[in-house]
C-alpha cells in the first residue's frame, strides 16, 4: 500500500532541505505520544541510519538509500535489519519512505511524504500532521531570530538530556547552531564537555557565545528532608558556580531556568506578573535563592534572563505523562474542588521562550514562561478528557495527593494555586504556537482536527 501526504511550508526549498539534514531534525519530528525513543540519529541523509528504541527492547533501524539522495529535492529511507533487536520490525513490517521537496515559489516549499507500507493512512496521518506543524513552526521561529541578527552561535546547555533540554538542543541544532552539551560523565563526542557542578573547569566556556542552564533535580516527589536538600543543592550552588565562570569568560548571554514557584503555593485569584512579590513556601524560598545565584553574571554586564517556567505540557514527561494513562482509562478528574489556577505552557512554546531569550537583546531579568490563558484545575481536566474522548467523573479528594507527596508536597505541587501571566513576553510581541490548552493538548497527543 502506498500512502502520500503533503503540506506547503513558508520557506525556500534549500532552507527546508538543510533543516532536515541538520542534527536534531528527527527529534523535532518524532510525535511525543508514540512509545519510541531516539537511540542514534542519522549522520547523513545520503547513507546514514537512525535507530529507534521500541517497547520490549526492540529496535527500528531506518537506513538511508544513497540511490535516492538528490539534494535539495529528495532523500529516501527504509526499515532495515541490523542485529537481533531490529529483526522483527524489518521482517514483519514493510516501510520505504520517500521524502520529496517541490519548489512552489522562491519562498514556499511543498513537502511530500510517500510511504510504501501496510499501515493504513488513517493511522499515519496524525504523525504527518504533527510533523508538518513542527516543521513550519520551527522554520518560522528560526527565521524570526535571523531577522533580528541572531546568526549561527555556539551554545552551551546544561540538563541537555532532560525533557526541556533534549527538545532545546534538537531545536538549536536544526537552526544551524553548535550545541555543546555540558555533561557530568566523561565527554564521549566532540559536542560534549564534562561539567563538574561543584568545581567547573575554568575552560568550560571557551568558545561559547551563550549559556542555557537547565540542570536541576526534579521537584516531583515526596517532600522529605533528603528530597528538599536535593532540590536546593542541585540548583543554587551549581548556578552560582556557572554564573561566576560566565563572568570571567566571553559569554554574552546567560539564560537560566527558574520557576513560577517563586510566587508561592496559593495566591488565590491574584493576577501574577513579573512584578509580583515572592510568595510563601519551600519552593518560593528555593527559587528566590536560585535566581539570586545568577548575580555574578548580571554584575559582570552579561545579559541574564531568568525563565520562570509554569507547568510544562508534554506526554513525554511532567504532569501530562502521569495524567494521560489515567484519563485515557476514564479514571481522571479534578483535584479537590478544582478551583485552583494552573499556569501551564506547551513544551514547544517553552523552547521558543528560551530561544527568544537568546536572540532578543531587549529581554533581561525575569520573564514568565507560561501560556497567556491560565486555566482552573477543573477546566484542565475537562479539556484533557474531551481531547481524549473520555469522561472525567472521578474527582481526587484533597487527601489523595498527600498520600503520595506528603502534606507539604501536595500543597506546593498538586494543589498549587497560581494565576500567572506572560506579561513581558506579550509586551515584547511574542507569538505563542498554541496559546490555548485545547490546541496544545491536541497537537501533543495527535488529536488535531483536520
Amino acid at each position: 500500500m502506498a500512502i502520500a501526504c503533503s503540506s506547503v511550508v513558508a520557506a525556500p526549498r534549500s532552507e527546508v532541505f538543510a533543516w532536515f539534514a541538520r542534527p536534531g531534525a528527527f527529534t523535532r519530528l518524532a510525535p511525543p505520544w508514540q512509545p519510541v525513543s531516539l537511540i542514534a540519529e542519522s549522520a547523513s541523509l545520503a547513507d546514514g541510519r537512525a535507530v529507534l528504541g521500541l517497547p520490549g527492547g526492540l529496535r527500528w533501524v531506518a537506513k538511508h538509500d544513497p540511490d535516492g539522495y538528490r539534494p535539495p529535492s529528495r532523500f529516501v529511507d527504509a526499515v532495515a535489519a541490523d542485529g537481533l533487536a531490529s529483526e522483527p520490525a524489518a521482517r514483519l513490517l514493510r516501510w520505504r519512505h520517500v521524502h520529496e521537496f517541490e519548489e512552489v515559489d522562491a519562498r514556499h516549499t511543498r513537502v511530500i511524504d510517500r510511504v510504501d507500507t501496510p499501515i493504513p493512512e488513517f493511522v499515519l496521518r496524525p504523525m504527518f500532521d504533527y510533523r508538518y506543524r513542527q516543521l513550519a513552526d520551527d522554520l518560522l521561529a528560526h527565521r524570526r531570530a535571523t531577522e533580528h541578527g541572531f546568526g549561527p552561535a555556539t551554545i552551551a546547555v546544561t540538563g541537555a538530556s532532560g525533557l526541556i533540554g533534549s527538545a532545546m538542543c534538537a531545536f538549536l541544532g536544526t537552526g544551524g547552531h553548535r550545541v555543546l552539551r555540558l555533561v557530568r560523565h566523561p565527554a564521549r563526542t566532540p559536542d560534549e564537555r564534562r561539567w563538574d557542578p561543584a568545581d567547573p573547569d575554568s575552560a568550560l566556556f571557551d568558545g561559547v557565545d551563550a549559556v542555557v542552564h537547565l540542570a536541576g533535580a526534579s521537584i516531583a516527589g515526596r517532600f522529605t528532608d533528603d528530597h528538599k536538600r536535593a532540590i536546593r543543592e542541585s540548583r543554587i550552588g551549581p548556578t552560582r558556580k556557572l554564573a561566576e565562570l560566565a563572568a570571567r569568560s566571553a559569554v554574552s548571554t546567560f539564560v537560566s531556568a527558574s520557576a513560577i514557584g517563586l510566587y508561592g503555593y496559593d495566591r488565590g485569584d491574584e493576577t501574577l506578573t513579573e512584578e509580583a512579590g515572592r510568595g510563601d513556601g519551600f519552593l518560593a524560598e528555593v527559587v528566590a535563592d536560585w535566581e539570586a545565584a545568577t548575580g555574578s553574571a548580571t554584575d559582570a554586564g552579561i545579559r541574564t534572563v531568568l525563565v520562570r517556567t509554569g507547568i510544562v505540557q508534554s506526554p513525554r514527561g511532567g504532569t501530562l505523562r502521569l495524567l494521560r494513562p489515567l484519563f485515557s482509562a476514564g479514571l481522571g478528574g479534578r483535584i479537590g474542588d478544582g478551583r485552583q489556577w494552573l499556569s501551564w505552557i506547551g513544551l514547544d512554546d517553552l523552547v521558543d521562550v528560551y530561544h527568544r531569550a537568546l536572540w532578543d537583546e531587549s529581554l533581561a531579568g525575569a520573564i514568565n514562561a507560561v501560556a497567556p490563558q491560565p486555566v482552573r484545575n477543573s477546566e484542565y481536566t475537562e479539556v484533557l478528557a474531551h481531547v481524549l474522548h473520555r469522561p472525567a467523573l472521578l474527582p481526587v479528594p484533597d487527601f489523595g495527593p498527600a498520600l503520595l507527596l506528603g502534606r507539604q508536597g501536595a500543597r506546593e505541587l498538586a494543589a498549587a494555586n497560581q494565576r500567572v501571566l506572560p506579561t513581558r513576553l506579550v509586551a515584547a510581541g511574542h507569538t505563542f504556537r498554541t496559546p490555548d490548552l485545547d490546541s496544545t493538548l491536541r497537537h501533543l497527543l495527535g488529536r488535531t482536527t483536520r
